[in-house]
């Protein structure tokens, strides 16, 4: 329940960031993932659809004070 909550506070942050972001930073990559470049843009989708993979995503996101 508690890592829920947590969950929701890190996708509240990111739409936050995400949305204030020039459209055109969106393309920029910002994470490494399984040795993928990620992109802001990648990272909502994975988040809009809720993938497990958005967790570990927005948990770096958050680790690297991006959001």
């Amino acid at each position: 329940m508690l890592q829920s909550v947590y969950m929701e506070d890190y996708k509240d942050r990111f739409y936050n960031v995400y949305n204030n972001l020039p459209l055109g930073v969106r393309d920029e990559v910002i994470l490494v993932i399984g040795g993928e470049p990620v992109s802001w843009k990648i990272v909502k989708l994975e988040v809009d659809n809720n993938t497990p993979l958005s967790k570990e995503m927005l948990e770096k996101l958050v680790s690297l004070g991006f959001i």
